[in-house]
């Protein structure tokens, strides 16, 4: 029980230096070169990383399409759609400007083979952007060691949602995390 504490803390220091350490409305991906757990190929690593990074290029330059193209055609997360997501980041796009997000990766597996293989990646981070309407920056998101999971789709590894059956209704003191 003890052995487990200091890697709980540790994470926990790593994410709220690089949380606090972040300027506003830029987009940071970090895999810690210290208390991460990658279980993937290299290969595997740079695909991911440069699918979440195309992502931010898109959010950064309000391009939908190529947002959306980050979820997998039969995204489900807690019973969003796909289609949901694309209603949720138009509605930002047209509120906020310079969205931004951080993604701190502390652990990443993969489950299963072939096309049936998932990634799950363990993730802190948030979302915020600067308001169209009282040019402050908001908070829109955020997320403490949530599991995105991921599936090759089109050559491309992207976000699925959750697996299996949701519940109706999520546990207390728990929210969905749609965007990321």
């Amino acid at each position: 029980m003890r052995s487990q504490a200091p890697s709980t803390i540790t994470r926990f220091i790593i994410a709220v230096a690089f949380l606090l350490g972040m300027s506003t409305a830029e987009a940071k991906i970090v895999v810690p070169p210290t208390g991460s757990v990658i279980e993937v190929d290299q290969a595997t690593l740079k695909a991911v990383l440069g699918a979440f990074e195309q992502a931010e290029e898109a959010i950064k330059t309000h391009d939908l399409d190529k947002v959306m193209s980050m979820y997998a055609s039969q995204y489900n997360y807690h019973g969003l759609k796909k289609h949901d997501l694309r209603k949720i980041w138009k509605e930002l796009f047209d509120e906020y400007q310079d969205i931004a997000s951080t993604h701190l990766f502390t652990k990443m597996t993969k489950v299963g083979a072939g096309r049936d293989a998932v990634l799950e990646i363990t993730c802190t981070g948030h979302l915020w952007a600067k308001s169209k309407t009282s040019g402050l920056y908001v908070p829109i998101d955020s997320w403490h060691e949530e599991i995105h999971y991921l599936v090759l789709e089109d050559g491309a590894w992207r976000l699925r949602g959750n697996l299996g059956e949701s519940p109706r209704v999520l546990p207390f003191g728990t929210a969905p995390h749609p965007l990321f």
